[in-house]
């Protein structure tokens, strides 16, 4: 039985879909104005996994994640930029779009923006205020009373009336209370505006998910989504509007992703400590990315470091190593064919072991998403492997199909082994491979001749360079990057 981490009730819980068979998952995306740094990279990768293993246990899931294309820090950027606002978020999402792919991530279901869902940001405000949750302010704009809200904290734990003595709030003698929150702006001059009964203007971003979501998935949904700096004030606020308006449960599981940290700090671009998806891709592959945010918990801490990347590097080559040559499912289903009744034994009992190894794969991702547990059950798999691939062909074939479709299911060994164990980064020379491949001939040749100092130099200059050599029993050699 799959269980996951509730942020709502703090504790695991068994999930129950609220249609048998069905999910509805919505995740908060991106507000287009730069590129997507690492802790996006998180929240795509995070959530990307999470979907892939719903659909691998049968489930009909719907996943949405939205844009967020309006906005002040968009509307400062092309202004500083002297940019249309329309253009400049277009152009960040298909940045946005174009990491995604990199980092091996399948597009959502839906992929709502701001922009395109006025109308139903503008209807929900309306319901808002003919029921007293939201009032019009004396500037024009309008604002949600977040007393008139009986559950408004019970997300993130926060108390109102703490909130109000404890916390610093900006005066705004517009609100009826500090507290108050914002959803909808009156237009100011040379920004993007929208009709509305209130006049022109645009939403604030907390109504912005609110309408998309419930659009999308209907007022009552499964699973909401997110990074953990999300919960409060947005996630609360999405509550408080959603239920609100619905008079219905909102969201019956509430997942928030730990942070990016560097230097004990978070990842944010308004702390200025980040570096962008595009930068780090130049100097990782996007799988050894992917299975540095995979190999922490998703509700833990990430902490970011080259160290920890090399490392995660380091991890991913040894399981294309134990794949290297015998992952033929070509040649496994010719065989089944032809097998004769030792054969047949021998390959059953092979089945009989990776059906062991799925089933603990299966039991770490049943306990929320335990992704670390499950990437070490790929590498007690790998070991397996290793011990047959020699000895036992049909056997490690079978072994190594099992290897590659679970960590397809984390989006991982999807690459050929020996292109990727060769590979550098998209920095690379492209000549480099057909150097080193003369380098290793020339090796083989030294041995031949017997130039045993000559042979162990080229192995000892390509070891510098961070080419490991390996030879093979029967007098061939194969080669792999380390770094």
């Amino acid at each position: 039985m799959l269980k996951i981490y509730n942020t709502l009730t703090r504790k695991k819980e068994k999930f129950i879909p609220r249609v048998k068979g069905k999910i509805g998952m919505y995740v908060c995306g991106m507000t287009v104005y730069d590129y997507c740094h690492v802790g996006h990279a998180r929240v795509m990768v995070v959530f990307d996994t999470v979907a892939r293993y719903f659909r691998y246990v049968g489930y009909d899931l719907t996943y949405v994640r939205n844009v967020t294309d309006i906005d002040d820090k968009i509307i400062a950027r092309a202004f500083e930029n002297g940019e249309d606002i329309a253009q400049l978020t277009e152009r960040f999402i298909d940045a946005m779009h174009e990491d995604e792919r990199a980092l091996l991530v399948l597009p959502p279901d839906q992929e709502p923006k701001a922009t395109q869902s006025i109308e139903s940001i503008v209807n929900m405000i309306t319901v808002l205020i003919d029921k007293g949750l939201a009032y019009v302010g004396n500037n024009g704009d309008v604002f949600y009373a977040v007393t008139k809200f009986k559950g408004y904290g019970k997300l993130s734990g926060k108390n109102l009336d703490d909130l109000q003595a404890g916390e610093r709030v900006d005066v705004d003698l517009a609100k009826q209370n500090p507290m108050d929150f914002v959803l909808w702006k009156m237009a100011k001059v040379n920004e993007p505006a929208w009709e509305s009964p209130w006049g022109l203007g645009r939403p604030g971003w907390h109504i912005e998910c609110s309408a998309m979501s419930t659009c999308c998935l209907g007022n009552h949904f499964d699973i909401h989504g997110g990074g953990m700096d999300l919960q409060f004030p947005h996630h609360e606020n999405e509550i408080a509007q959603s239920e609100g308006a619905t008079g219905e449960t909102f969201v019956n599981v509430w997942m928030h992703n730990g942070f990016v940290r560097i230097n004990e700090e978070k990842m944010s671009k308004s702390l200025g400590n980040f570096f962008t998806v595009r930068e780090v891709l130049k100097l990782y592959k996007p799988e050894i990315i992917r299975f540095f945010i995979l190999s922490s918990h998703y509700r833990s801490p990430l902490n970011y470091s080259d160290e920890q990347l090399k490392d995660a590097g380091t991890a991913l080559k040894r399981l294309y190593t134990a794949l290297r040559g015998v992952v033929m499912v070509e040649r496994l289903e010719a065989d089944l064919n032809t097998l004769n009744a030792s054969e047949s034994i021998v390959f059953e009992n092979a089945k009989v072991s990776s059906t062991g190894f799925e089933a603990k794969f299966k039991e770490a991702m049943d306990d929320d998403f335990n992704t670390p547990v499950a990437l070490a059950v790929l590498f007690d798999l790998a070991r397996e492997l290793n011990k047959v691939k020699d000895s036992e062909p049909l056997v490690a074939d079978v072994l190594a199909v099992t290897l590659v479709e679970l960590g397809g299911l984390l989006g991982l060994l999807q690459d050929d082994p020996e292109l990727f164990l060769k590979s550098g980064t998209a920095e690379s020379d492209a000549g480099a491979d057909e150097l080193i491949d003369k380098l290793v001939q020339d090796r083989l040749d030294a041995k031949q001749a017997k130039h045993w100092a000559l042979a162990d130099s080229i192995r000892d200059n390509l070891k510098a360079q961070g080419v490991i050599v390996e030879d093979a029993p029967n007098g061939t050699s194969t080669w792999r990057r380390v770094n």
